[in-house]
């Protein structure tokens, strides 16, 4: 698929004026969509317009639609909610309050919306659409407007966004404000286990969703719950039994808490509401246990949108103004939306059609059909909640006499224990024996190895770092070591979980398969390293948790930039020469400019950056924010851009330095982590489990083929495995980077978002996609 790329700068929105609404419930991340759109279309020299609660500011007009400028979204990218405001409006509903807001709308030569809401504010705005020329004849009728009007504003096109923390709309991977959302669960989780721990309590936590159960089953996942509660999949008759069995077993374990997590629209299969009152009861009756319960409401809504949320909501944004250039009175409505890390454009009424499939199914009691139709994701997350939450009992499992081996390399990256405790678990329920590896090659090489169980890694999911211990040494100098020690333990396969070194490693290990017999077995690896530099991967363990950081602290730096006025701080990031955080962290913080090593820059554009933060002192938004990734450059270092800014910006604005350093390896896990690392692993240990079947021969497992040593990356929408000798030829070694990568095509993104000129490619963009019913198959193929 080798077409020309094609450039925005074709598409003008001269002459075009584009109104942004939010309506519905509010959601983390609606600011930054509101804020994309924005300068996106005064970019394109559109006029943008914002209309102030929802359709209930389109119907009351007057001041409630106002044009805005560059300045007017400055510093609400960080705001929860929406500063536009959202109203649930009845008049909207009505004929009557849909002629009053397309007059509203024709005055001021409105014919573009963008509308940020759930899947009831999108079928409203499509309504509208549909009877737009009607509306207008009807008022050219009542004469309130003239013929060349209906003629001028024949067509309404419109974009939607989907903005709700249930992630309950079809066709979508995420909404925007369902991460952010999840942030605030697992805080709440976390901060409730170390309580729950010190008394032996057991917490019933009731969290928002009444249609839909992402919210808790991907909470329920990201914590490693004892039980959860979902409106689309509801326990079996019985249920009551076979959960107090499971708290008492667990409670055998020594384990101290239990948490059961419940959303709040939870049904039984006979569709009868199950409440967390009701949860609490029934253990308290059954097994006397101190029992609370904790109901989460609004919290979940609020607070500062996530890293995720911000990129997302973006994303969106910009795509949304594109999509309204290209649209034609021949277009559907369109929603744009991610599939895996990539913008798409889905028509709104097949989302919508199959958003209420969801519901009738649920409530016709076709449960299997109402997860399915939920989406690969979802379904996905249910799986592997199942596989890792219940064990069952030894007699019940299968004996392979296979001993799985598995170990953390390279620098600490949150999440990594997730991995580990998926990795374990998945592992026993297979039927092997597993097997920790202390302090990477070096501590296998020492012989620091023992046989793990299922109780050992309890509560991994929510701790940062490694538990494990995790060593930069690669296995060369150690090779006949470690062979030794793999000999010993009779070790059949090895999962590596890492950075660049374990792809390093895995790549020595099987050079070392001619000289050494015990490394001819299965070996996979799972990226987790911060810096996202791994290659075969779009996305690795800890990138994430980073991020997040970074976002946090540049947050806290604006607030303390603001008070200041007239004050710059250039922030220096970690990544070795991979300029991932640096870049995101930009686009997530709202920063001026992003220095790194993929992109070369010389004084000529630090000349230039200088000059646009000297004019932007002149505006009302007095202050700047410069990422640098900690290897862009060997001579243009942080204190040399710190002090050519210090020297150029005298009189006009003064300079701050701040080195991030290791607190962006530390902090417990982002919920995107844990889960990412959950879903990762299990797959990569079911991916080892097929492989010792298929190289078992003789009484002995034999692997020496390039497929048997592979890399499980997330490619585009779909997790693949990659021997790691093919992903040789994608990899610059000197500088440990892959030689494309993805987020760099999102680079004019920040630029055009912080008003410098740009060009963007936008081939990817444009094509509008059918939403896809898949079948159980493709769940298992792939998709997160």
């Amino acid at each position: 698929m080798d077409h020309q790329p094609k450039f925005f700068e074709n598409l003008s929105g001269t002459g075009k004026a584009i109104g942004v609404l939010t309506s519905g419930g509010d959601a983390q991340g609606m600011n930054a969509a509101v804020r994309a759109v924005v300068r996106m279309g005064i970019y394109v020299k559109a006029k943008v317009y914002f209309v102030y609660e929802g359709y209930q500011g389109m119907v009351d007009g007057g001041d409630n639609i106002v044009e805005v400028s560059w300045e007017s979204v400055s510093s609400i990218l960080q705001v929860g909610g929406t500063v536009i405001g959202s109203a649930r409006c009845k008049s909207f509903r009505t004929r009557e309050g849909r002629l009053q807001a397309a007059y509203n709308l024709v005055q001021r030569g409105i014919t573009n919306l963008c509308v940020i809401g759930g899947d009831g504010s999108l079928t409203g705005a499509n309504l509208f659409r549909e009877e737009w020329s009607g509306l207008l004849e009807e008022l050219a009728q009542k004469g309130k407007i003239d013929e060349d009007a209906v003629k001028k504003y024949a067509y309404l096109n419109i974009v939607g966004m989907v903005g709700s923390i249930d992630n309950d709309f079809c066709g979508t991977d995420m909404t925007i404000g369902t991460d952010s959302a999840l942030h605030r669960i697992i805080e709440v989780v976390d901060a409730i286990m170390t309580t729950a721990q010190s008394h032996q309590r057991t917490f019933v936590l009731e969290v928002m969703g009444r249609h839909c159960g992402y919210l808790a089953l991907v909470s329920a996942l990201a914590c490693g719950a004892d039980w959860v509660f979902i409106p689309e999949y509801p326990p079996e008759e019985g249920w009551e039994d076979s959960m107090c069995v499971k708290l008492s077993e667990n409670r055998a374990r020594k384990k101290r808490l239990n948490i059961i997590i419940v959303a709040e629209g939870a049904i039984d299969c006979h569709n009868k509401p199950i409440t967390s009152e009701k949860v609490k009861d029934l253990v308290v009756q059954r097994l006397g246990f101190d029992t609370r319960v904790t109901i989460l409401g609004h919290v979940q809504r609020g607070g500062t949108p996530s890293a995720f949320d911000r990129i997302l909501a973006s994303r969106m944004g910009v795509e949304a103004v594109l999509a309204l250039l290209e649209a034609t009175p021949a277009t559907p409505a369109c929603v744009v939306s991610l599939s895996g890390n990539q913008a798409v454009r889905l028509p709104l009424m097949e989302c919508v059609q199959m958003t209420q499939e969801v519901q009738k199914a649920m409530d016709e009691g076709r449960f299997n059909e109402a997860v399915s139709l939920r989406g690969r994701s979802f379904e996905n997350n249910l799986n592997t909640y199942k596989l890792l939450s219940h064990k069952k009992p030894d007699a019940e499992l299968p004996k392979t006499n296979f001993n799985v081996a598995v170990l953390n390399v390279g620098a600490p990256a949150a999440g990594m224990n997730a991995a580990v405790r998926a990795a374990v678990r998945v592992g026993i329920t297979e039927g092997h024996k597993m097997f920790a590896v202390i302090d990477g090659f070096e501590g296998f090489a020492r012989g620091k190895i023992k046989e793990i169980s299922w109780g050992d890694v309890g509560g991994w999911t929510g701790q940062g770092g490694s538990i494990l211990g995790t060593k930069r040494t690669l296995p060369a100098k150690y090779l006949e070591k470690i062979a030794d020690q793999m000999r010993t333990n009779n070790i059949n396969a090895l999962m590596v979980i890492g950075g660049f070194e374990a792809y390093l490693g895995l790549l020595e290990l099987s050079a070392a398969r001619e000289k050494y017999d015990e490394f001819c077995v299965p070996m996979v690896m799972v990226p987790a390293t911060v810096s996202n530099n791994v290659p075969g991967s779009d996305f690795s363990i800890g990138a994430d948790t980073a991020l997040n950081t970074i976002t946090d602290t540049c947050d806290r730096i604006k607030q303390s930039a603001s008070g200041t006025k007239r004050r710059v701080f250039i922030i220096e990031t970690m990544g070795g020469y991979c300029g991932y955080l640096a870049n995101m962290g930009a686009l997530a913080a709202g920063a001026d400019a992003a220095y790194i090593f993929e992109e070369q820059f010389d004084i000529r554009e630090l000349q230039a950056n200088v000059e646009h933060l000297t004019e932007k002192m002149k505006t009302s938004i007095q202050r700047g924010l410069v990422l640098r990734n900690e290897n862009c450059n060997e001579n243009y270092t942080t204190d040399f851009i710190y002090q050519l800014y210090s020297e150029e910006g005298k009189g006009v604005f003064d300079c701050r330095k701040n080195v991030l350093g290791h607190m962006q390896q530390g902090g417990a896990p982002s919920p995107f982590d844990r889960n990412f690392g959950t879903k990762i692993s299990a797959k990569a240990m079911q991916w080892i489990s097929k492989k010792l079947k298929e190289t078992y021969r003789k009484g002995k497992v034999f692997a020496n083929t390039d497929d048997s040593v592979c890399l499980l990356g997330m490619r585009r929408r779909n997790l693949v495995f990659q021997p790691v000798a093919e992903l040789k030829s994608e990899t610059d070694f000197v500088h440990r980077i892959p030689m494309e990568q993805w987020w760099l095509k999102l680079r004019p993104l920040m630029k055009i978002l912080a008003k410098y000129k740009t060009s963007y490619d936008v081939s990817d963009s444009g094509q509008l996609e059918h939403v896809a019913m898949h079948s159980p198959k493709e769940a298992e193929t792939g998709a997160i």
